[in-house]
């Protein structure tokens, strides 16, 4: 340990500071142009570039490409230390880049990847730190001392970590290689968000598992082994996940067939609203007043759902109103249709009509029908401006909205004959 800071502080004595400092500004200014000149129309959510072009992937990546060529130029003629202790630090940064643009890009909204992201920048921040102090090839040793034994597998720690950061970096790969996928090629190919779903999904499954077992078989694990896995796994979903893989099953299948697409208005179980995303367990259903239902994709396959919006992407919506008797009908009529035309998002074709529904005890009961294409808008905040409308359309005409009337019979109670007085003795 001493032999190690002796030797640090040897190398800080006898380096020049000042032409390390130099070489690893221009490296850094280097790297930051060339960055930015190729990243200037590049979209802010690329691995490679980011938002500000130094939180991409590719400014420390050329950052410790020079570093690294200036610190071997610099070592043939003096020793070096800030150098040296740059590359780690880069390393590092790439690491941690690598690790949370692709987590973010894949799961931008997920709380449990910004944990996974800071747990990450620990570790790769302790390592550097060990590389740079020189106890980086002690502590792998004490790590590979340590056994640990799996049935008749026997491994060291070292192993062990060395196992689980590799399958990390392969499944990150494969979900930046399905996400860049599904930008690239999916979204300009593939027009329907169903089947853009179905590829993508598939694409990330079967990259995960292909990542999966390359990393397996990188760190020496025998992977005929699996197939005892294979099997228990089988009957785990025989039984106990009969119910999930029945969903997972079902949602490919809805994917597939195309009988409900994202977007579409649907109604199931009594619960009306419209198909923001079909995952590959459930599906979500957004109503109109912003309730959301997770719906299990098994329920869409083997219940009665309404599709809304099946035919075409017209949505009908009525209202209904009670005027009284001596109202004209068609002054009425054309009351209601220019209330509901009057709005924005009604459409046109097909028009607004109104009809004369039923002859009520109050009054005529009157039902005007308009159609809209935006229903995920609202339509309860639509529905109440044009009844406001209509309520000013009437009174201005003169048109009467008759109170409910009910007839109130008061009967007498029954007279009871007066009782005999009774003689007294």
């Amino acid at each position: 340990m001493d032999a190690l800071f002796a030797k640090l502080l040897s190398d800080f004595n006898h380096a020049s500071t000042w032409l390390e400092l130099a070489v690893l500004a221009v490296c850094l200014a280097a790297a930051y142009g060339i960055s930015r000149a190729v990243g200037r129309n590049q979209p802010p959510d690329s691995v490679w570039f980011g938002r500000r072009t130094v939180d991409g992937l590719m400014f420390p990546l050329l950052a410790l490409a020079l570093v690294y060529a200036g610190r071997e130029g610099v070592a043939h003629y003096q020793p070096v230390f800030v150098l040296r202790v740059a590359v780690p630090v880069l390393s590092s940064l790439v690491l941690i880049r690598f690790f949370a643009r692709v987590l973010a890009t894949a799961f931008p909204r997920s709380p449990a990847m910004r944990l996974v992201e800071r747990m990450i920048s620990w570790l790769a921040w302790g390592v550097a730190v060990l590389w740079i102090v020189g106890l980086l090839p002690i502590v792998r040793e004490e790590l590979a001392g340590i056994g640990i034994s799996f049935g008749k597998t026997q491994t060291n720690l070292l192993m062990l970590l060395q196992g689980v950061l590799s399958a990390a970096a392969v499944m990150v790969a494969a979900l930046w290689v399905s996400s860049t996928f599904e930008r690239r090629v999916l979204s300009n190919a593939v027009a329907d968000l169903s089947m853009r779903k179905v590829a993508v999904n598939a694409t990330r499954a079967l990259l995960l598992l292909v990542g999966l077992l390359f990393a397996l078989s990188a760190v020496g694990v025998d992977l005929t082994a699996l197939s005892v896995l294979g099997g228990a796994v089988g009957v785990g979903l025989g039984f106990g996940l009969q119910k999930l893989a029945s969903n997972y099953v079902s949602g490919f299948v809805i994917l597939l067939e195309r009988s409900l697409r994202i977007g579409d208005n649907v109604r199931v179980d009594g619960f009306e609203g419209r198909i923001t995303d079909i995952k590959t367990r459930y599906t979500l259903i957004r109503a109109g007043n912003g309730r959301e239902s997770i719906v299990p994709n098994e329920t869409l396959i083997t219940q009665r759902v309404e599709n809304l919006s099946d035919a075409d992407r017209k949505f009908n919506i009525t209202t209904n109103i009670t005027v009284g008797y001596d109202s004209e009908v068609a002054q009425v009529q054309q009351i209601l249709c220019a209330a509901a035309a009057a709005q924005p998002r009604v459409l046109k074709d097909p028009v607004p009509v109104a009809y004369l529904v039923s002859f009520a005890p109050d009054g005529l009961e009157f039902s005007l029908n308009f159609w809209v294409s935006d229903p995920s808008a609202g339509t309860v905040n639509l529905r109440s401006a044009i009844n406001i409308a209509i309520l000013e359309g009437l009174r201005a005409a003169g048109i009467d909205i008759p109170y409910p009337q009910r007839v109130v019979q008061i009967r007498e109670p029954a007279r009871t004959a007066p009782a005999e007085p009774q003689a007294t003795p």
